[in-house]
């Protein structure tokens, strides 16, 4: 199995790269700066350096020859304000999908967010603005043909992962550790039946591979 991940250096991109690859999978990814090169080595993952806002498709797509499924997990993570969430949450997606498309990749699975997070917070116009964003990426993607799924984890946090979730495709937002979010997405690049699917994600009681495997249709 071959993955590639946008956002290979991230809290859950990092994560994920680090299973995928302990399960022996080839993975490649994208990454923006120096220091996360060096992290990524330190960890034995090879990676592309690479903006993705200064990526266009046919550059992606490059890189994407022979990947069985793509991760988006990249996020302005709140650095560079609401143009650097439309150019990296909204139109780096899109780069991403048609990349995809040239590439002939047809499995997508992106990492979003719950549409009601801290609904019960006063939250800037630039949370509001990410949300949005995400939500209109959400929307692109599940209009394509492509064989997606989009996961919403609740609010991330460091601790340890536990190994059980919540995972439907409604939940009430509490939060969740980036590990078992990272668990949870290496365990869908494992599960190609599951397809075409929007679920949430919180802390739970369920094993990982059991809380995906009850949404796989047929």
């Amino acid at each position: 199995m071959k993955a590639f991940i946008i956002g290979i250096a991230g809290g859950v991109g990092l994560r994920l790269a680090r299973l995928l690859t302990a399960d022996g999978d080839h993975v490649d990814g994208l990454y923006r700066r120096s220091e996360q090169g060096e992290l990524l080595e330190a960890h034995g993952i090879h990676a592309t350096r690479g903006d993705l806002t200064r990526t266009g498709a046919p550059t992606l797509a490059a890189l994407l020859r022979g990947t069985d499924v793509l991760v988006f997990a990249a996020g302005a993570g709140g650095e560079g304000g609401t143009n650097a969430i439309t150019a990296i949450d909204g139109h780096g997606l899109s780069t991403a999908i048609e990349a995809a498309r040239l590439a002939d990749v047809r499995r997508l699975l992106l990492v979003s967010v719950f549409p009601e997070a801290w609904r019960d917070r006063e939250v800037s116009d630039t949370f509001e603005h990410y949300v949005e964003t995400k939500k209109r990426a959400d929307a692109e993607l599940a209009a394509t043909a492509l064989d997606w799924v989009i996961l919403r984890p609740a609010a991330l946090t460091d601790d340890p992962g536990t190994g059980r979730i919540s995972l439907a495709p409604a939940l009430v937002h509490t939060q969740v550790t980036r590990d078992d979010v990272a668990a949870t997405l290496a365990e869908l690049v494992h599960t190609p039946r599951l397809s075409r699917e929007i679920l949430e994600l919180t802390e739970g009681s369920t094993l990982i591979a059991d809380g995906v495997q009850q949404w796989i249709r047929g």
